[in-house]
């Protein structure tokens, strides 16, 4: 039986974007600005976003502790809440809709990594949260996935699969409880 063996790890073909400059930049402002409490505007927070490559739409608020790991990756659509203590976990593009409300403490994830392989190369995929959609407190969003539409991910429970439109999804792994109405 083989063991993992992490001073092999690979995370080849991957790249983070930007050059290292750019990165180091982005570390200390992420930390300084939206990590931290001191600057509760989100209009500056949405400025510095778009500085570093940011797509972001109107009337976007990001409220105090956000953690972003690269706004070169990150498109976000008018209208959009972000909570308190989200992480934005942007290894690759991460493509959030207009009204998307991402409630206090979620996390989205766009890599993992093989656990089959001795090397624990990294794995990275895309995701997409389509308009309306409603991530729960403490909701954690896995890579690969694609919350449809209008889509309600209830606090505390982890998507692992696509959601449909217009449904309401719970648990660990998250499966579909009903459908959403919204009169």
């Amino acid at each position: 039986m083989h063991k993992t063996d992490l001073s092999s790890y690979n995370n080849y073909p991957y790249h983070p974007g930007g050059n290292a400059v750019k990165r180091i930049l982005w570390f200390y402002v992420n930390a300084l600005f939206f990590k931290s409490s001191f600057i509760p505007s989100s209009g500056f927070k949405v400025f510095l976003l778009r500085l570093f490559g940011a797509k972001i739409g109107k009337n976007v608020t990001i409220k105090p502790c956000v953690n972003i790991k690269y706004p070169w990756f990150l498109s976000i659509g008018n209208e959009t809440w972000i909570g308190e203590n989200v992480w934005i976990d942007s290894l690759v593009m991460i493509n959030i809709g207009a009204h998307v409300c991402l409630s206090q403490g979620v996390m989205l994830l766009t890599g993992s990594h093989n656990y089959k392989k001795i090397t624990f190369d990294l794995l990275t995929k895309e995701l997409f949260l389509e308009d309306g959609v409603w991530i729960g407190a403490g909701a954690i969003v896995t890579s690969g996935i694609t919350a449809a539409s209008h889509s309600v991910l209830t606090s505390g429970s982890v998507a692992t699969k696509n959601m449909e439109p217009y449904s309401i999804y719970q648990g660990n792994p998250a499966v579909k409880i009903r459908e959403r109405d919204i009169s």
